[in-house]
Order: C-alpha cells, then sequence, then structure tokens
C-alpha cells in the first residue's frame, strides 16, 4: 500500500483500525492521532507508548477494528 492511501484512512475517520502487515503482523491503532505518516515509514504509538516502525509497502490491508462489547451488567432485568 503507499502513503497516501494510509494517510486518507489516517484523516478520514476517527475511529481505532488495524494495520495488516506483509508478514502477517497486526499492528492496533487506538486513534488516528496516535499515527504519522510519511512517505518512507508509518510510526504507530500504541497505549504502553511503544512505537512501531511500518514500510507502508507492507501494509497490506487496513481494517477497522472490531467494536468492544457493551457490559450490561449483573441482573439485568426486562
Amino acid at each position: 500500500m503507499n502513503s497516501k492511501l494510509i494517510s486518507e484512512r489516517v484523516n478520514t475517520t476517527p475511529t481505532p483500525f488495524v494495520f495488516r502487515l506483509s508478514d502477517g503482523t497486526r499492528v492496533p491503532v487506538v486513534h488516528p492521532d496516535f499515527v504519522a505518516v510519511s512517505p518512507g515509514q508509518v510510526v504507530v504509538i500504541a497505549e504502553d507508548e511503544g512505537i512501531t516502525r511500518i514500510d507502508p509497502l507492507h501494509v497490506v490491508a487496513i481494517e477497522e477494528a472490531p467494536q468492544k462489547k457493551r457490559s450490561t451488567g449483573h441482573g439485568s432485568k426486562r
């Protein structure tokens, strides 16, 4: 994938997503504010503040992150 397509996703929808890489690695992005894109690399900052650098050519897909289930609480009555 090229950096232009990655930038478009980062800048259009403020929801979590996942980069899927050519080796099968999945890099979660909690919010687009935690991604920097240049022509030669993508930098992702994780929730634990770890940094992942990715060559845009290794991004094979951008997947929407699964929605977190809301807890309904215990003993809900109908």
